[in-house]
């Protein structure tokens, strides 16, 4: 029973972080009448006291004063801050700019990047059904290239700077909390020298627009964290398969949200770039599946084995949940 209702509490934190990040566009909309640099910046400066705050409901600080120690891992957080801040500059122009459809594509072909990132810079080595999904991204990208005489360079420099960030954070070896507080402490400087500069030019929308935009001002801390908090909380409760599969929720939000809320086009070729890339996943979340099944087989059949030789040694070989890592790093 217990198990169960930590099972139940688990997908009801992943639903929560996903559908959190998937209407984030709804919450960047309201912005709209500020630029999506101070919007940003706002995101970085409010969510620096977001982190102290939850950092000292949990009380949660003996892992700062060793990092502090650490030039290597500072410099990779310098790295991943960076690498964070102009994705969330990028979504957030692209909901100013009403290209939410365009954005989602980028977080549905994040999956095939990072697996590419691996092959290319860990040497990882791909099952067949894996390269004959990255090969339909690709082939994906091709057609909405040629379609639009152009690359969709939006889609691609999300997912990019989304795949490398995930790749430096697992350098790191930060929690969430921990690493979205390392991150938040990074940017706050840079971000509130920005925006006294906006304020000293009269640029600032802060106190111009009403007292409602001023709290969304505030609040975008909050929307950074509470996703972020939800997801970590689902990680520990359920296996990384079943987060690995939820996290779609948040493109296929965002999809949705582009073509029924923004009203934003679809033309056939879209439609064909985004059924290539729907087929590409459907074919690694097969693979994931199917390699889940045949570890968890194998591993039945060792402690078989194993108990057969000697029964006492059948516990060191018992199977666990077989659950591999999600297709992607969180975001």
């Amino acid at each position: 029973m217990a198990s169960s209702t930590t099972d139940r509490a688990g997908l009801l934190y992943a639903f929560a972080a996903f559908g959190m990040w998937g209407l984030l566009p709804l919450y960047w909309h309201l912005l709209e009448a500020t630029a999506a640099s101070e919007v940003l910046a706002h995101r970085m400066v409010w969510s620096l006291p977001t982190a102290v705050l939850i950092l000292a409901l949990v009380r949660k600080w003996s892992w700062i004063r060793p990092l502090l120690r650490q030039p290597k891992r500072l410099g990779l957080l310098t790295l991943s801050a960076t690498l964070i801040s102009a994705n969330w500059y990028m979504f957030i122009w692209a909901v100013s700019q009403d290209r939410v459809i365009e954005a989602s594509l980028g977080y549905f072909i994040n999956p095939l990047i990072t697996i590419a990132i691996g092959v290319l810079l860990l040497r990882e080595r791909l099952r067949p059904l894996q390269w004959a999904a990255v090969g339909i991204g690709a082939l994906a990208v091709v057609v909405m290239s040629v379609a639009y005489g152009q690359v969709p360079w939006l889609s691609l420099a999300l997912s990019v700077t989304f795949a490398a960030y995930g790749l430096v954070k697992k350098q790191t070896a930060l929690d969430g909390l921990e690493g979205f507080s390392a991150d938040s402490a990074l940017q706050f400087l840079p971000a509130f020298g920005f925006l006294v500069l906006l304020a000293a030019r009269g640029d600032s929308t802060f106190t111009t627009e009403g007292t409602g935009h001023t709290l969304l001002l505030v609040g975008t801390g909050l929307a950074t964290a509470l996703p972020l908090i939800f997801f970590g909380a689902a990680t520990v409760r359920v296996p990384l398969s079943t987060v690995g599969l939820l996290q779609y929720i948040a493109p296929s939000t965002m999809f949705l949200l582009g073509l029924l809320a923004f009203g934003e086009e679809m033309p056939p070729e879209r439609w064909t770039g985004f059924l290539l890339v729907w087929t590409a996943l459907c074919l690694l979340t097969w693979d994931a599946l199917r390699n889940q099944h045949r570890g968890r087989v194998a591993l039945r059949h060792a402690a078989a084995r194993a108990a057969a030789a000697d029964p006492a040694a059948a516990a060191a070989v018992q199977p666990s949940d077989g659950t591999p890592e999600p297709l992607t790093t969180r975001r």
